[in-house]
């Protein structure tokens, strides 16, 4: 298991952008995702060091950390950091696991469809980042299938 915390603003990917480049049409990443998932890269590096790279299946776990409205009032707010009040408004948690997986190809695993467990949870926060941890699940599906045998 590895895990690491990504601090700031939590970023869902966006839509890539066309650019047409002579006849043709290229596609690419818009600047505000690619420097969010650069960051994530960064503390994934930092964390994870010179351990090789996972081939089998995993578990990826994202808890969100958003940060609370300053114009709510002060009750609003402590209902929020109590877990009262949960956010339901952008970045979407579809969009910040796809921004945060693609960022951990090459460092974490060789590609993010090696993801098969996807947990996320989206809560308010004073300081919002990501927390993000990996499970190796080869252990697991080892056992599962001997189970299986069984």
């Amino acid at each position: 298991m590895m895990q690491f915390t990504v601090p700031g603003e939590v970023r869902g990917k966006g839509r890539p952008r066309a650019v047409r480049v002579g006849a043709g049409i290229r596609m690419h990443t818009d600047e505000k995702t690619a420097s969010y998932e650069n960051r994530v890269a960064l503390f994934a590096r930092q964390a994870i060091g010179d351990q090789a790279l996972l081939i089998g299946p995993v578990q990826l776990r994202i808890d969100a950390f958003v940060q609370i409205p300053a114009s709510w009032s002060k009750k609003k707010q402590a209902a929020a950091l109590a877990g009262e009040i949960m956010p339901t408004g952008k970045p979407d948690a579809d969009n910040v696991a796809k921004a945060i997986s693609d960022a951990l190809n090459g460092i974490a695993w060789k590609d993010d469809a090696q993801a098969v467990d996807l947990v996320f949870r989206k809560r308010y926060a004073a300081t919002p980042c990501a927390v993000v941890t990996i499970t190796d699940l080869t252990v697991f599906q080892n056992n599962q299938s001997d189970e299986v045998k069984r």
